[in-house]
Parts: structure tokens; C-alpha cells; sequence
């Protein structure tokens, strides 16, 4: 469960004002707006990354409005990826876990579980640079899920990749969302992806919500 109440925050001359949402555990809140309206910054307001000025933000019933990014419990994944280019794509898939300090077992059968469901166990000795675009953003999903989230927040994942890869990657989002059931608050400005992989929506326009409607029931 995500749930922001009246969240502000002020960063120069934009001001994001009295955001209110919540999103059901397993289900799926897609926030969309036009670039500048606040969407990255509700995002980056809820990872922790950016700290609001009022408000406050639960997770799974915890209030982690303060507390540090890392204790959140949340997966993330930024827009570009942000693969670390001297990494193959194991390393990649073992790292949150490898941070932990997990067993050396679990961390690779986490590795392989993971490999097999977003199919890229042919790619694991691969570095980045010789990965293509859909294949880069299924191994940047698979580290943000290596450690089994309570949360999963994606900034406009796809938005660099080509319609038919793109639409590739949405139907896997929704399953890899329907077998984990991780709840998940996806950003984007692209109607097709909102309709496929949301079953809430939260449109912002200027910093303030002017919509909150759902699009489907929550499948648990």
C-alpha cells in the first residue's frame, strides 16, 4: 500500500500543493502529466529522495515520510536505467541482495528466479553495453525487484524505446506485477501504457491533482 496525505514540497518557483492518493496493496497507480507537472517530483518525494516540506507518506501502514531512502522497502526504476557499465547483468541482478549481505544460495536463486521471469538467463555474462534497450530496462527491473519490495516506483521506464518493444515490455510489467504482487506506482505520459498496466490513475497538472479515477479492479 502506497498513501500520500496533503504532501508540499517547494523547490524554487514550483510548488507541488495538498497531494492526496493512495494505492491499493498489489495494485497499480499510474500518474500521469504533462513534463513539468510534477510527477517525477511525487516519485522522487516517495523513494525519499527528495524531502517534502509538509505532509506525510506510508508504506504498508508505516509512515516513512523521514526515514532514509534505503529503509523504505522500494524498488526503484529511473527512466534511463542507470546501469553501472562494469557490471554483467548477474552482478547487476545480485547487488541489493549482495548489499544486504544475503547468502551466497539465496542470492542465486534469487538470480536465477529473476533471469527466468523477465527472460534474460541468455544475457547474464553480459555488460551493458552490449545489452539493447528493452533488454537494459528488464535487467533494471529485475535488480529493483531482487530483494522483493514492498513497493516498485518506474519514471517513465519505456519512453526511449520503440513502440513494438515498448508494448512488449508493458504486457511484461503486468505479469511480473500479477506474480509478485508488488504494489507499484508507475509514471508516464503514454495513454497506451496508462491503459495496460494501471488500475488507478492520478493525473497532475501544475503541482495539483485535477483527476483521481480507477481503470480496473485490483487482481490479487
Amino acid at each position: 500500500m502506497i498513501r500520500l496525505d496533503n504532501i508540499c514540497i517547494q523547490t524554487g518557483d514550483f510548488q507541488l500543493t495538498d497531494v492526496s492518493f493512495s494505492i491499493t496493496s498489489g495494485g497499480c497507480g499510474v500518474l500521469m502529466g504533462r513534463t513539468g507537472s510534477g510527477k517525477t517530483t511525487i516519485l522522487e518525494c516517495i523513494i525519499g529522495l527528495r524531502r517534502c516540506s509538509s505532509g506525510s507518506i506510508q508504506i504498508c501502514e508505516t509512515d516513512v515520510t523521514r526515514l532514509n531512502p534505503a529503509l523504505r522497502g522500494i524498488g526503484y526504476v529511473p527512466q534511463d536505467g542507470v546501469l553501472f557499465s562494469k557490471m554483467n547483468v548477474r552482478d547487476h541482478l545480485a547487488f541489493a541482495l549482495l548489499v544486504r549481505r544475503s547468502p551466497k544460495k539465496q542470492i542465486a536463486d534469487r538470480v536465477d528466479e529473476l533471469s527466468t521471469l523477465l527472460g534474460i538467463t541468455h544475457l547474464l555474462t553480459r555488460t551493458p553495453a552490449g545489452l539493447s534497450g528493452g533488454e537494459a530496462q528488464r535487467v533494471a527491473l529485475g535488480r529493483a525487484l531482487s530483494f522483493r519490495p514492498n513497493v516498485l516506483c518506474l519514471d517513465e521506464p519505456l519512453s526511449a524505446l520503440d513502440s513494438e518493444t515498448r508494448h512488449e515490455m508493458c504486457e511484461l510489467l503486468d505479469t511480473v506485477r500479477q506474480q509478485t504482487h508488488v504494489t507499484t506506482l508507475y509514471v508516464t505520459h503514454n495513454p497506451q501504457e496508462a491503459e495496460i498496466l494501471g488500475d488507478h490513475l492520478i493525473r497532475i497538472e501544475g503541482g495539483r491533482i485535477i483527476e483521481e479515477k480507477g481503470l480496473k479492479p485490483v487482481q490479487q
